[in-house]
């Protein structure tokens, strides 16, 4: 009966954590570059074993639990409007910005602007960074080539920094916008990228499906509801029996 409401409990709390990060990828459809979380499931089979004398008993019990919140960092579609300050990328490389706490984290958000200071900036998350450090244009006419060169008047004045994540790798997420990923970063020998100007990466959720998949959770959250209310009431019951006897 315990193991039951225990099941039952944490099925409640896997769901929604699995709701939490589903509707905040939703919130964030529209944001350029966003990269949506997945609540990664987890299944153990293990004997129950007593400390004492570390006796196994018989019967095994089966527990699924929520591992960890890990990005989903498949590329994205592209939506082109030509402007200078609209950058993407295909691949697996990211965008430097050094924030203003002077740590340097990764994005794919390619909707960036010039600062007061004639600086390129991702609105107030921080300045681009090149290979000289933070990107100084002073001017909104500028080319930047598939390998992340930039010019201005045909003279090549930076090049952008980029670092390479694997499409599989565990990356922390800051904010919306920004990530920091701990691995090498060194893009691989051959691996093949462009940069393309005139363009911005979209969201990686897929409205449709976080919308079919949020209504499955939450029938499933309800069912593990009404089972905890039932054993509720088998409990309050044999409660009622015993005290009665």
């Amino acid at each position: 009966m315990l193991r039951g409401f225990y099941n039952a409990a944490q099925a409640m709390i896997v769901k929604q954590r699995e709701l939490d990060a589903i509707g905040n990828n939703l919130s964030n459809i529209n944001t350029a570059g966003y990269k949506k979380d997945e609540i990664v499931m987890n299944t153990f089979m293990d004997e129950m074993i007593l400390v004492n004398e570390r006796t196994e008993t018989s019967g095994h019990f089966l527990q699924t639990y929520a591992d960890i919140s890990k990005t989903n960092l498949e590329q994205s579609n592209f939506t082109f409007t030509e402007s200078n300050f609209d950058v993407g990328i295909y691949g697996n490389v990211y965008f430097n910005i050094r924030a203003q706490d002077n740590v340097v984290y990764q994005t794919r958000n390619g909707q960036w602007e010039l600062d007061s200071e004639g600086y390129l900036v991702l609105g107030k998350s921080g300045r681009i960074q090149g290979q000289n450090g933070d990107i100084y244009l002073g001017v909104d006419d500028f080319v930047i080539d598939n390998d992340g060169t930039i010019y201005i008047n045909n003279e090549a004045v930076d090049r952008l920094s980029l670092t390479y994540i694997p499409p599989d790798a565990d990356v922390e997420k800051i904010g919306d916008n920004l990530m920091l990923y701990e691995g090498d970063g060194a893009i691989p020998q051959g691996e093949i990228f462009d940069i393309i100007q005139g363009c911005w990466e979209h969201s990686n959720v897929d409205g449709n499906k976080e919308m079919t998949q949020m209504m499955e959770v939450h029938r499933l959250y309800e069912a593990n509801s009404k089972i905890l209310q039932y054993l509720d009431t088998i409990n309050s019951r044999a409660v009622e029996i015993a005290s009665v006897q």
